[in-house]
């Protein structure tokens, strides 16, 4: 059963008080990060945390997630043995598929085979999405796109709608798709604007995401708002099973549905979007 994961919130290893906060926001994935939001010289302090914060999660329901440091750094492969206490790890500035084996074959040698959630922020990455998504044996188990390092390295704005980043969202979801693994969009900076945040969620799921990556626990609510399942759909799937269930439709392929034709695809579609909202309860 395919799990719903709109939510995954970004919270600094560096900020007990952050840690604690997050354990009570409901986000469908928490990721504990030793990167961006810890400096060079909390480093070593926030990597000492990972385990508390990972029992303080531990009865969140959420998939509780650390963000390394890159391999290449002086951090990463320090980093990448404690986040071999979560249950999953998110690697950044992934560029090649050399990078995900690096980290697959370093998690090993720690006796774990947690998940990978890759985080796409660069040109060169861009340029390797297929085989980064098609990277077999590597416990791949979705694309995160990184729009903050997008943005700098492609020196392009993420106003006016986003316009510029529209053509690579639209890649890395495709990516995804071909795939079978999450699409996760990036964050939204301005956290007191609700209405941005919205325009910009919208988007995202109109984009095909599954989810968005946050900075703030006051987004959770919202982002579960905008990509979780609306009434109008449950019900709008419930119908289409129902429809499909009737003895009178038995066999077919194709029937007619509040003057739509309604194939079985759609009854797929219809089941997983139904299991998926139950397995979360929405």
């Amino acid at each position: 059963m395919r799990r719903l994961i709109r939510s995954a919130l970004f919270v600094p290893a560096s900020k007990p008080r952050a840690v604690d906060k997050a354990a009570h926001v409901g986000a469908d994935l928490l990721i504990l990060d030793l990167e961006d939001a810890v400096g060079p010289e909390e480093k070593e302090e926030a990597r000492s945390g990972v385990d508390t914060a990972m029992d303080i999660w531990s009865a969140s329901g959420a998939i509780r997630a650390v963000r390394i440091n890159a391999l290449d750094t002086q951090w990463g492969q320090a980093d990448l043995r404690v986040a071999a206490l979560a249950d999953a790890v998110v690697l950044p500035k992934v560029q090649q598929v050399g990078d995900l084996h690096e980290a697959r074959s370093a998690l090993s040698t720690h006796g774990t085979s947690i998940p990978i959630w890759a985080m796409i922020e660069t040109p060169l990455a861009l340029m390797n999405l297929g085989g980064i998504a098609g990277a077999t044996g590597t416990g791949l188990a979705g694309l995160i796109a990184g729009t903050n390092d997008l943005c700098k390295e492609l020196r392009c704005s993420a106003e006016q709608d986003r316009l510029a980043l529209v053509p690579h969202l639209a890649h890395i979801v495709c990516a995804a798709r071909a795939r079978g693994l999450y699409a996760l969009d990036g964050v939204y900076n301005h956290f007191r604007d609700p209405k941005g945040f919205r325009a910009e969620a919208e988007q995202g799921r109109a984009l095909g995401f599954d989810g968005k990556t946050l900075i703030h626990p006051g987004q959770v609510d919202l982002t579960h708002l905008y990509f979780g399942p609306t009434a109008a759909e449950l019900e709008r799937a419930a119908r289409i099973v129902a429809a499909f269930a009737d003895p009178e439709n038995a066999g077919k392929g194709v029937i007619s549905l509040d003057g739509d034709m309604v194939e079985r695809l759609h009854l797929d579609a219809a089941r997983a979007l139904l299991s998926a909202a139950g397995d979360n309860d929405t």
